[in-house]
C-alpha cells in the first residue's frame, strides 16, 4: 500500500492533463446505496467495483479469528471514503460491515485509476483519505501496543469526537457514538467487562457522559491529557499532514 500510495501521489502531482470535476460528477450521478446494521459493504479478498463515500451512519473494518474473536481495525463515519485503495485494483484486505443504518455513494472503480494521472478534486480527496487512514492506523498501533486500558478508550473518544467535529456532526461538546461496549472492546483489544469498568471510572471522574448512543466530553483537554495525546487548544482542528497540504497547494497551482 505504501508503494502504491507513493506512486499515486507522484502521479497526481506531476502526471497527465487535469480533468477537474469529471470523477466528482460521476460520483454525484451514482445511485445511493443503503446498508442495514451488520450488512456487508465488502467481503475480504474480493475485488470491489466501487469505493464508498459514507454519507450517513457508521461502518467498521474487521478481522474475525477462527475462534470467533473479532478485532475492529478501522471505523468509518460520515465523510469518510471506504476504501480509496480499491481504486488501484486492490481487493478488500478485510471485511467491512455496517454498524448502523448506512447511506453511501459508490464511486465506480472501473474507468477511474489513481495511477493514470487524473488530477481531479476526487483524486486529492482519496489520497488525503489514504494518508489520514495510515496515520490513524499508526496511532492505533501505539495505543494497542503501549497504552493502558483507560488511555486507549480516552484516545478513541477523542479521535471519534474530532472526526465527527470535522464532519460538522459535533454539537458543542457532544456527538453521536453508536458503538456498543462490545464494539469498544473490539477496537481497543479489551474485554467487554474491562471496558465497562473503565467507562465507569471515566464517568466517575467527570471526563465523559454516555447517554442513548451520544458521547459528551465536558473537558476535552483533560481527556486528551489522560489519553497521552499532544496538546491541541480546544476548538483548534488537528493539523493536516505536510504531504496533504503540499498536494492541495500543488493542485491549486496546476489548475489556477
Amino acid at each position: 500500500l505504501g508503494e502504491l500510495l507513493w506512486l499515486s501521489v507522484n502521479t497526481v502531482i506531476s502526471g497527465g492533463a487535469a480533468k477537474q470535476g469529471c470523477a466528482m460528477k460521476v460520483a454525484s450521478r451514482t445511485e445511493t446505496r443503503h446498508f442495514r446494521p451488520h450488512q456487508y459493504l465488502a467481503h475480504a479478498s474480493e475485488v470491489q467495483d466501487a469505493i464508498y463515500r459514507i454519507d450517513e451512519g457508521w461502518a467498521c473494518r474487521f478481522r474475525l479469528l477462527p475462534d470467533g474473536r473479532r478485532q475492529i481495525t478501522a471505523l468509518f463515519v460520515p465523510g469518510d471514503y471506504c476504501e480509496p485503495q480499491w481504486a488501484l485494483g486492490e481487493p478488500a484486505a478485510q471485511s467491512i460491515t455496517a454498524l448502523t443504518n448506512v447511506r453511501a455513494r459508490p464511486i465506480p472503480c472501473r474507468g477511474y485509476d489513481l495511477l493514470e494521472g487524473q488530477r481531479t478534486d476526487l483524486s486529492i480527496h482519496l489520497i488525503r483519505s489514504m494518508i489520514a487512514s495510515i496515520n490513524r492506523q499508526s496511532d492505533w498501533i501505539v495505543s494497542l501496543g503501549r497504552k493502558s486500558a483507560i488511555e486507549r478508550l480516552s484516545e478513541l473518544f477523542c479521535e471519534m469526537f474530532d472526526r465527527m467535529r470535522r464532519a460538522g456532526l459535533a454539537y458543542g461538546d457532544q456527538c453521536a457514538l453508536p458503538l456498543t461496549q462490545v464494539d469498544l472492546a473490539d477496537v481497543t483489544g479489551l474485554t467487554a467487562v474491562h471496558v465497562n469498568r473503565v467507562l465507569q471510572e471515566l464517568r466517575d471522574r467527570g471526563l465523559i457522559e454516555l447517554h442513548s448512543k451520544w458521547l459528551r466530553i465536558p473537558d476535552l483537554d483533560a481527556l486528551r491529557e489522560l489519553a497521552v495525546l499532544p496538546f491541541v487548544p480546544t476548538g483548534e482542528p488537528r493539523r493536516e499532514s505536510n504531504l496533504a497540504v503540499n498536494m492541495a497547494h500543488t493542485e491549486f497551482v496546476h489548475t489556477a
